[in-house]
């Protein structure tokens, strides 16, 4: 059996996925991506999952399916996904212990 990989999804998060995919009727679950950009280099990136690719890994939460790319999952090991709202944005929040630097509005890394 393979192992899951160690990523901590808070109950804030697991809420607020819930309530995304009832909203979208094509919805599996949700993804969760590490892309190049921004000013450190990456981002997260969390969409809609339409489908299954062969080498996700998947995580179940409750009842909700997260499925991690095959090139993030050494980028998020040992991270917290949560859900933060504010006046000015909102979204999922990664805190990564594995980051380098992180930019200074806080919307990309480095490892």
């Amino acid at each position: 059996m393979k192992k899951e990989i160690e990523l901590n999804i808070t109950k804030n998060a697991i809420t607020k996925a819930k309530e995304l995919i009832k909203r979208e009727k094509d919805s599996l679950g949700l993804r969760i991506k590490v892309e190049t950009g921004g000013c450190s280099g990456m981002t997260y990136n969390v969409n809609h999952a339409v489908e299954i690719n062969m080498q996700d890994e998947v995580i179940k939460r409750d009842g909700i399916s997260f499925f991690i790319d095959p090139g993030a999952v050494l980028f998020i090991i040992g991270s917290t996904v949560d859900w933060k709202e504010d006046k000015f944005k909102s979204g999922f929040s990664f805190e990564n212990p594995n980051e380098t630097a992180r930019c200074g509005c806080g919307e990309s890394f480095s490892i």
